[in-house]
């Protein structure tokens, strides 16, 4: 059979489907993007990325003029094309439970116009055991497989060509096929079955995500002890290989490393005690940093000022932001509260130099590298838990 597009990739739109798509089609594949949301279609069309993802929009431009970039958001145009590929989000609910139903609910929708010839792939980050649920849905003639993702949002154009890729499947031709599809835009590849896959893909996130509330819980006992956590942690690196990469204290936030994190307690019937602590702790640090500006300050009428609301630097997602938390708690206290971001478009927020002249206070919410650059008068006070380095002028 002849396919209008070489792959369909629903969520298309979105900071994992989009890199992709641009991706393959930089290889030659005529790519068609299949989104609920069209919001950003005008904006991509004409070449430009609706999001921060570095190095993508110079590829987009030259997919765009070589005709390789489509967009949708009718459903029954996945049945022209050869490859589908998953990119949807799967969100835990208010009890922090993954909503199974809604993803199966996805692919149910959108499998009436599947075919025996097509390649399904998954890619979300999923429940383990959804992917056999999905099998069994889709029955055994359709070639289906998982290929989880494995990007730092913002850099999948980077690293998407220098990681290996997981593959998984029900069948060996869904596994071959997909080993071929993915090989076209990555370094190498790791076959596996599809439980370790959907595992291992957990584990990873929730690894990160432990490792963040470990040093977030020494930086919370320093600071209890009087001590600066940074120079502890300095001391504990140097020249000692089996602390490298331990990362500095800071807002451990997201639409992943919770969610997935979360996920995997859940599978172990909430018996997965380290990832709940983890998850107090990493919560828990916009209540601490309260706490700590509270030993020497009034917060009451105080001007504070938050520094970069996205969740993590030198990027424009607010999605499950804690800065957002710690806004919240501020303004209970009293305090009179203004923002920034460098990369976040929003009306009312202002620049970082007038929220540092506006602010008494000021705080570190993302540790966006323009603001090692910052220096404050001796009049203001800093609150920073990245320990960027920012200097107070003499």
């Amino acid at each position: 059979m002849q396919y209008e597009y070489d792959i369909a990739i629903i969520g298309g739109l979105g900071h994992i489907g989009l890199p992709l798509g641009i991706l393959f089609a930089d290889k030659f594949k005529n790519v068609l993007l299949v989104d609920n949301n069209l919001n950003d279609e005008k904006k991509v069309m004409k070449g430009k990325m609706p999001f921060i993802e570095y190095g993508a929009e110079s590829l987009l431009k030259l997919a765009l003029k070589r005709n390789l970039i489509h967009i949708t958001s009718n459903s029954e145009e996945i049945k022209n094309a050869k490859n589908i590929i998953f990119c949807i989000g799967t969100p835990i609910d208010e009890y922090l439970n993954p909503k199974t139903n809604q993803f199966l609910d996805a692919i149910s929708e959108y499998s009436k116009f599947f075919n025996q010839e097509q390649l399904i792939i998954i890619r979300s980050s999923v429940f383990p055991g959804i992917c056999s649920q999905v099998n069994k849905l889709l029955g055994p003639r359709i070639n289906l497989s998982f290929c989880p993702e494995r990007i730092v949002q913002g850099y999948a154009i980077q690293e998407l060509s220098k990681l290996p890729q997981i593959v998984s499947g029900f069948s060996e031709k869904a596994i071959n096929l997909s080993g071929k599809l993915f090989g076209e835009v990555s370094k190498s590849i790791i076959y596996t079955s599809v439980t370790k896959a959907e595992l291992a893909k957990l584990y990873s996130n929730t690894w990160r995500y432990i490792q963040f509330a470990a040093t977030n819980q020494f930086y919370m006992i320093s600071n209890d002890m009087g001590e600066n956590y940074e120079d502890i942690r300095d001391l504990m690196m140097e020249n000692y290989p089996r602390m490298s990469g331990f990362p500095s204290a800071g807002f451990a936030a997201g639409p992943c490393l919770l969610k997935d994190t979360m996920q995997l307690a859940n599978l172990s019937r909430n018996a997965n005690f380290l990832a709940q602590a983890a998850m107090n702790i990493n919560e828990r640090m916009p209540e601490y940093l309260i706490q700590l500006i509270k030993k020497t300050n009034v917060l009451e009428n105080a001007k504070v000022g938050i520094l970069g609301m996205a969740f993590k630097a030198n990027i424009d997602d607010i999605r499950d932001s804690l800065s957002f938390k710690l806004k919240k708690l501020l303004s209970f206290e009293g305090a009179e509260v203004k923002c920034s971001d460098e990369f976040v478009n929003d009306p009312k927020y202002i620049s970082k130099e007038d929220l540092i002249d506006y602010s008494e206070i000021i705080i570190i919410g993302a540790p966006h590298d323009i603001y090692k650059n910052i220096k404050l008068t001796s009049n203001k006070k800093l609150f920073d838990i990245w320990s960027l380095g920012i200097e107070f002028s003499k």
